[in-house]
């Protein structure tokens, strides 16, 4: 049965999509089968993989909001092994559908079920926000990764998100468990990024990868080709970061 990896962090602009792309991508190139559940209503993971929204005649809205079996609204991608349930514009409204739906927080775990088997490994793409998507995401979640940006207000907001991670603990996903903190957009020259691993590294012990992701211009450009920086450019720091990042996480995950 695939585990399934919610990537959460309701702040934007910490490298939450470009992980959820990348680590998928590099997981599927050392031969794991992997879904990509992009539950954004920005679609970035969607076209990060070469994907156009708006040709898509499902999405993921289709299977949360009208039961569409995510057999029939799974792409695959043109990448090793990596499958994405894409998303679109319409899952922008799927928060105010969702109030009023029965066991609302259940859906994603619902329609996620029947597929587990086919994967190893379901990564979820969240919103930047602790909305109801981001909820099904938890619940549907065995664990859950926070990428975490090495800047001044790295921390803020964190301590929201493990209360709510808390709460949901409390009433609806006894299991989920912490995956693990990744560091992203890393200079190890700046006093600044070594105060901010040493407070995360407080924050959650032995709980932070000892691989780092930095700033890398390749991987930037990579989403507007529509490619996995790895098959952009795979001698880019950016590939050797995050094929490092799979192969520990794979590590950790299959002793």
């Amino acid at each position: 049965m695939g585990k399934t990896v919610a990537i959460v962090n309701q702040k934007g602009g910490v490298g939450k999509t470009t992980t959820a792309v990348n680590l998928s991508a590099a997981v599927g190139s050392l031969g794991r089968r992997v879904l990509l559940v992009d539950i954004d209503p920005q679609g970035n993971s969607t076209s990060g993989f070469g994907i156009n929204k708006r040709q898509l005649q499902k999405s993921a809205y289709d299977s949360l909001i009208s039961g569409t079996p995510v057999s029939e609204t799974i792409v695959k991608t043109r990448y090793d092994n990596v499958f994405i349930l894409p998303s679109s514009m319409s899952l922008a409204g799927a928060e105010l559908e969702l109030v009023e739906a029965e066991r609302r927080e259940a859906k994603l775990k619902t329609i996620l079920a029947p597929s587990k088997d086919d994967f190893d490994y379901i990564f979820l793409d969240c919103p930047p926000a602790l909305g109801l998507i981001t909820l099904n995401a938890l619940c549907a979640a065995d664990t859950f990764l926070v990428p975490i940006q090495c800047e001044f207000y790295a921390l803020e907001g964190l301590s929201q998100l493990m209360s709510t991670v808390r709460q949901v603990k409390r009433l609806y996903n006894s299991m989920l468990e912490l995956e693990g903190v990744l560091l992203t957009m890393y200079d190890g020259r700046l006093n600044l990024t070594q105060q901010v691993v040493t407070e995360v590294k407080r924050f959650f012990p032995k709980k932070v990868y000892a691989t780092t992701i930095p700033r890398n211009v390749r991987l930037s450009e990579a989403p507007s080709f529509g490619q996995p920086v790895m098959y952009y450019d795979r001698l880019s720091k950016g590939t050797s970061a995050y094929m490092e990042l799979a192969y520990e996480f794979i590590d950790k995950n299959e002793k």
